[in-house]
C-alpha cells in the first residue's frame, strides 16, 4: 500500500510539456516534490525518448547541433524525477489579471536581476542548445570559483537568445541554481517575469524556488490561476488561504482528503503552514518516525515553520540542499552553521557572509561549546594580540575541519584574517595562508608574500597563477615540487593551469603535456564548441561549457586536459580574473 503511495506522482506546477520536437525547448525540470500526492492508478515509467532538438544554425561561431557528452558523477537534484503528464491532460488556466500600466511591464525580451554580467553574453546563441546545456549539467561543481561565475551569469538582465521564451529560459536558468544551491539567486531570476507572462514551465520552478527557500508566501502570487488537476497548487491554494486570512480552508483540507490530493506528513506540514496565518485555531503535530525521504516539499514547509528536520534525512538528498539550509534564515544560526564552510566552498557564501555567520553566533546565547569554540579562535584569528596568536587560531580553525570541502571553507572563513597580517620572513603556514586570502579572490593582497614562500612550494605556485599582473610568471611547470600523496596530480593541474594561462610556449605544449601525462592537444566535441564559443566571443556559452567540463565529484577527479580548455577559453573571452582564480583553487583544494 505505501509503495503504491509512493509512485503516485504529485507534480508541481503546470501541466508538464510534451516530449518531442515541437516541445523541445519547452521540456519540465525533473519534480523535487514528495511522492504520495497521487492519482489513483501508479504512473508507468517512461521509456527513454531521445531529445529532439532543432540543429543549430551553422557558420562561424554557431553552437554546435547537439551538446558535447560529457560523463556526469553529481546527482542532478536530490531526488529521482517523477514522470510529468502530458500538456493535453491539463488545459493551461487563463492569466491572472494584470493591473500594473504597461510602461511598467517587464519585457521577456531581457529579464533578470542583475546587473552582473554583459546583457549580450549569449549573443547569437541558439537558445535551446544553451537550454540542454543547462539542463544536462551536474551540480553543483566542484569548483568554487566556476560557480560563483556561473551564478553571476544567470542572475544577469540577459537579452533572451533567439528560439526560446524568455519565461522558460528563465525557468531553465533558476532550475540550474537550485540544483547548484543558489536558492535566493533562483527565486530572483523566476520572479523577474511578470504573472501574467509565468509559463507552465516557470510556474513548475517557481514552486521548486518557493520551497527551496522556504517560502511557501511565495506561492500565492500564481496559486489563484493553476490548473484543478495540479495538485501541489491545490494544496498551495489552501495555504495561502490560510495565510492571508482571505478564505476558510477547512472547506479545502475536507476536499482534499476527499480527492486524495496530499495525505500523511506532507498534509501534516501543509496544515502547519495554514495554522500560521491569522485567528488560526489549528494546532498540529509533525511526526517523522515513518518518513525516508527528504523533499523539497517538507523541507521548505517544515522549514518555514520552525519544524526541526530529522538529521539523518539530509543523508537522502543531494548536496545542494547543504547550500539551502545555510541560505535559509528561519533555520538556527547554530545549524547552519554547521553546513556553512561547505556551503561557502560551493561558492554559495562568500567570506564576509560567512564571517558574520559566526560573529552573530558569538554573540547568541545557548551556544554549542564546538561553535563557541570556532568562535573565540576566529576572533582571535581577526585581533588576536600576537602574529603566534593569529596564526595559532587560524591553524586551530583548519585543523578542525573533518572533509575536504569543510577544510577549504574553513580557509574561506580566515581569508581576511589572513590578508591583515604582515608578511616577515618564511612563516610555516604561508601555503594556507596563501589559499585563504586566494579563496576570497584577495589576489594582489596575496602577492604582498611572494618574496616569503619556499620556491616550489604550493603558495608559490598559487601566487604564480593567481598574479594579476603576469610579473611573476616565466617559471617551468618543472619548478614545482609538491609534497605528500597528490604530489603528481598537483604537477598535472599546476601544469595544465600555467599552459591555460599562456606561459607555457606553443612550440612546447605538446612534449611538455606528454611529458606530465595531460592530453593538451586532444580534441572532441566538448573541445570544438569551446573553441566556436570563444571564436564568437560568446562569454556565457564559455562559461557553460566551462561548466560541462568540469563536472566532477571533487578536484580529485577533474581532469587536468579540462582546466587547461576551460582556462585558456575564459581567458580568451575577457574572463581573466575567474581563469586565474580557478588555476589557483585548483592547487588549493588538493
Amino acid at each position: 500500500m505505501a509503495t503504491s503511495r509512493t509512485r503516485r506522482a504529485l507534480v508541481a506546477g503546470a501541466a508538464a510539456l510534451a516530449i518531442g520536437a515541437a516541445a523541445a525547448a519547452q521540456q519540465s525540470p525533473e519534480s523535487l516534490l514528495p511522492p504520495g500526492f497521487g492519482d489513483n492508478a501508479p504512473t508507468p515509467t517512461p521509456s527513454p525518448v531521445p531529445s529532439a532538438v532543432a540543429p543549430a544554425p551553422a557558420g562561424p561561431g554557431a553552437a554546435p547541433a547537439t551538446a558535447p557528452r560529457v560523463t556526469a558523477t553529481t546527482p542532478a537534484g536530490p531526488l529521482p524525477p517523477l514522470t510529468m503528464p502530458s500538456p493535453d491532460a491539463t488545459p493551461t488556466p487563463a492569466a491572472p489579471r494584470y493591473e500594473m500600466p504597461a510602461f511598467a511591464r517587464r519585457s521577456l525580451a531581457q529579464l533578470g536581476p542583475s546587473d552582473s554580467f554583459a546583457a549580450d553574453a549569449f549573443a547569437g546563441a541558439d537558445g535551446r542548445y544553451l537550454e540542454r546545456l543547462m539542463r544536462r549539467l551536474s551540480a553543483p561543481l566542484p569548483s568554487r570559483w566556476l560557480q560563483i561565475a556561473l551564478r553571476r551569469l544567470l542572475a544577469a538582465e540577459l537579452v533572451t537568445p533567439a528560439h526560446v521564451n524568455g519565461a522558460d529560459f528563465a525557468a531553465e536558468r533558476a532550475w540550474l541554481l537550485l540544483r547548484m544551491g543558489e536558492s535566493v539567486t533562483a527565486r530572483a531570476v523566476a520572479q523577474s517575469v511578470d504573472l501574467d507572462r509565468v509559463t507552465p514551465k516557470l510556474r513548475q520552478v517557481w514552486m521548486q524556488a518557493a520551497l527551496a527557500t522556504a517560502d511557501p508566501a511565495a506561492l500565492c502570487a500564481l496559486a489563484p490561476g493553476a490548473g484543478e488537476s495540479e495538485r501541489g497548487w491545490i494544496v498551495a491554494r489552501a495555504m495561502c488561504a490560510g495565510l492571508t486570512g482571505t478564505g476558510k480552508t477547512q472547506p479545502l483540507l475536507a476536499d482534499i482528503r476527499r480527492r486524495r490530493v496530499a495525505s500523511g506528513i506532507d498534509l501534516q506540514l501543509a496544515q502547519k503552514v495554514m495554522g500560521a496565518g491569522l485567528d488560526s485555531r489549528q494546532a498540529i503535530t509533525i511526526e517523522w518516525a515513518p518518513v525516508t525521504q527528504l523533499t523539497a516539499w517538507r523541507f521548505g514547509l517544515a522549514t518555514a515553520t520552525g519544524v526541526a528536520v530529522p538529521g539523518e534525512l539530509y543523508d537522502t538528498v543531494g548536496p545542494q540542499v547543504t547550500a539551502w539550509r545555510a541560505l535559509a534564515p528561519a533555520i538556527p544560526l547554530a545549524e547552519r552553521a554547521a553546513v556553512a564552510d561547505r556551503a561557502a566552498a560551493m561558492g554559495a557564501l562568500s567570506s564576509a557572509a560567512l564571517v558574520d555567520l559566526y560573529s552573530a553566533l558569538a554573540d547568541g546565547d545557548d551556544v554549542p561549546a564546538p561553535l563557541a569554540r570556532t568562535a573565540n579562535d576566529l576572533r582571535d584569528a581577526y585581533v588576536g594580540d600576537s602574529l603566534d596568536t593569529r596564526l595559532g587560531a587560524m591553524a586551530r580553525l583548519w585543523d578542525a575541519a573533518e572533509t575536504p570541502a569543510a577544510r577549504y571553507g574553513r580557509l574561506i572563513l580566515t581569508a581576511r584574517a589572513a590578508a591583515r597580517l604582515l608578511p616577515a620572513g618564511e612563516v610555516e603556514q604561508a601555503d594556507r595562508l596563501v589559499a585563504s586570502m586566494l579563496s576570497a579572490g584577495l589576489d594582489r593582497t596575496a602577492q604582498r608574500w611572494r618574496g616569503h614562500v619556499r620556491a616550489g612550494s604550493d603558495a608559490w605556485a598559487m601566487l604564480l597563477l593567481a598574479d594579476p599582473d603576469g610579473a611573476a610568471r616565466g617559471a617551468s611547470p618543472r619548478d614545482y615540487a609538491p609534497g605528500g600523496a597528490n604530489a603528481e596530480r598537483k604537477k598535472q593541474l599546476f601544469f595544465a593551469a600555467l599552459a591555460g594561462l599562456g606561459d607555457v610556449p606553443a612550440a612546447d605544449l605538446a612534449d611538455e603535456g606528454e611529458r606530465f601525462g595531460v592530453p593538451v592537444t586532444r580534441a572532441d566535441s566538448w573541445t570544438r564548441a569551446l573553441d566556436q564559443a570563444v571564436a564568437a566571443r560568446q562569454q556565457g556559452t564559455v562559461l557553460l561549457l566551462a561548466a560541462v567540463g568540469m563536472q566532477a565529484r571533487g578536484w580529485e577527479t577533474v581532469p587536468a586536459a579540462s582546466l587547461y580548455r576551460v582556462v585558456a577559453a575564459l581567458r580568451a573571452v575577457g574572463l581573466d580574473g575567474e581563469a586565474r582564480m580557478i588555476a589557483a583553487e585548483a592547487i588549493a583544494r588538493l
